[in-house]
């Protein structure tokens, strides 16, 4: 599942005029689902709309989910009732707890809130760019704590390593 960041916005032009680079960038997630905010907040709206119906216009393969805005709500009670104080949840903390309550397993894997890993390497978090979380605006460190809680009572498996490490698989 995709998440929708502000990557419509800034590498997309909010689908003004980038909507064929956008409907190539996403072939490659085959039949995939894209989450849109369309309406938790008032600005989600339009640019959740334009990715509707720019993947409807080219055919994609790829859905779009909308949030309701009381599983949003919702959820956000319970993340602060946990300790989560945020101006607003992750995308990614919204995505895994709508798994928790559709799936019987779920492994999250880049819920990681330090600017290294674990071997000390810079990292990103985002997927499509390097810039670091607004600390005002997201509780990145809440989050990975109560993910890591999550982690170790089974509820979910955190993966904090590469998958796999192609340069130590065996050559075909």
């Amino acid at each position: 599942m995709l998440e929708s960041a502000p990557i419509f916005t800034n590498r997309f032009q909010n689908l003004l005029w980038s909507r064929k680079a956008f409907v190539d960038s996403v072939k490659v997630y085959n039949h995939s689902y894209i989450y849109m905010p369309a309406f938790s907040m008032k600005t989600g709206t339009g640019p959740s709309l334009r990715v509707y119906y720019t993947l409807e216009d080219f055919g994609a393969k790829q859905a779009v989910l909308f949030a309701n805005p009381n599983f949003l709500r919702d959820i956000g009670k319970f993340w602060k009732s946990k300790g989560i104080h945020a101006k607003r949840l992750s995308t990614g903390l919204f995505l895994v707890s709508a798994a928790l309550g559709l799936c019987e397993e779920v492994t999250i894997y880049g819920f990681w809130p330090f600017s290294v890993d674990l071997h000390g390497k810079f990292i990103s978090h985002h997927y499509y760019d390097n810039v670091l979380p607004d600390s005002g605006f997201h509780a990145m460190p809440e989050e990975f704590l109560q993910l890591w809680f999550l982690h170790k009572s089974g509820v979910l498996r955190m993966q904090l390593e590469p998958c796999e490490d192609p340069l130590t698989q065996p050559s075909a």
